[in-house]
């Protein structure tokens, strides 16, 4: 059975096309992710489908379930839709199958959901509506820098005496930046403090979610490796018992969990009689 997820975020659209079949097996076809950059979110909906069709060698007519995920309701062609929590959980779990909590650092919030083997939520703490431990945070703050957000990463790992920087509120988290920048701290230094600053608040998370063990960091940031660096540091540092992890496929988690979901209620919906026309 050929499955989509569609995850629509605030700055990425992301797309995958998995396979299952009846025994379980579950394989990844296709995985596109297309930047929205000021367009209309509908319109590279569509045009990132229709790649990862093309990659994966599928028609149209194949497809027995689009499932969409976070903004993705008003996509017209959807045949259902599955809350973000649940499809990060699931997509985590089939990306890593130790996983029993992850991670989500998406453009505008984060989110830490604990999960058992079979992807359930079992709790979530999210971010407050403050944008200081976000993927928009960290893009201004480049901007600011003048450097790309390829650069972010690597520039933060050389960075030897990381400058605090307030990881309350998005303003002040601003502001410190330029009085740093005023100061003469170097940029790996600025680029490493806000990296403990926000792995430090999603640290937290995890802990108030109860979650222990394996976690995987999914949505954009996962691919930060100054971040992950930084996470993995703060959970030496405080001694915690997480083991936090990344794959090269997370920022899909979200898309390839919509998917996962849409082939299981596409089952479902089968043994029923009850499976769109449109879908089949």
């Amino acid at each position: 059975m050929i499955t989509s997820g569609i995850d629509v975020g605030s700055a990425a659209v992301k797309v995958a096309v998995v396979d299952t079949d009846d025994q379980g097996g579950e394989r990844l076809v296709a995985g596109i992710t297309e930047r929205v950059r000021r367009r209309d979110s509908l319109a590279v909906v569509g045009t990132a489908y229709q790649a990862a069709l093309e990659e994966a060698g599928v028609a149209r007519g194949e497809v027995t379930y689009v499932a969409t995920t976070g903004e993705g309701e008003s996509v017209p062609f959807r045949t259902g839709h599955f809350y973000g929590m649940t499809t990060h959980a699931r997509g985590g779990l089939f990306l890593d199958p130790a996983a029993r909590g992850i991670i989500d650092i998406g453009a505008l919030h984060a989110r830490a959901v604990r999960m058992d083997e079979r992807a359930k939520v079992l709790g979530y703490r999210m971010t407050s509506q403050c944008a200081s431990g976000s993927g928009q945070f960290l893009e201004n703050i480049a901007r600011y820098l003048g450097v790309t957000l390829e650069e972010i990463g690597r520039l933060s790992k050389t960075g030897d005496a990381p400058e605090p920087c307030s990881s309350i509120c998005a303003v002040l988290a601003e502001t410190d930046v330029i009085n740093m920048v005023s100061r003469g701290i170097t940029i790996p230094n600025i680029l490493r403090g806000i990296h403990q600053s926000m792995a430090g608040r999603y640290l937290k998370l995890v802990a108030s979610a109860g979650i222990k063990d394996v976690v995987l960091v999914t949505g954009g940031l996962a691919a930060d490796e100054g971040l992950m660096a930084a996470l993995t540091e703060a959970a030496v540092g405080q001694k915690s018992a997480v083991d936090i992890r990344s794959h090269p496929q997370s920022m899909l988690a979200g898309a390839i969990g919509a998917a996962l979901w849409g082939a299981f209620r596409a089952r479902r919906l089968a043994a029923l009689g009850r499976l769109p026309a449109s879908a089949a």
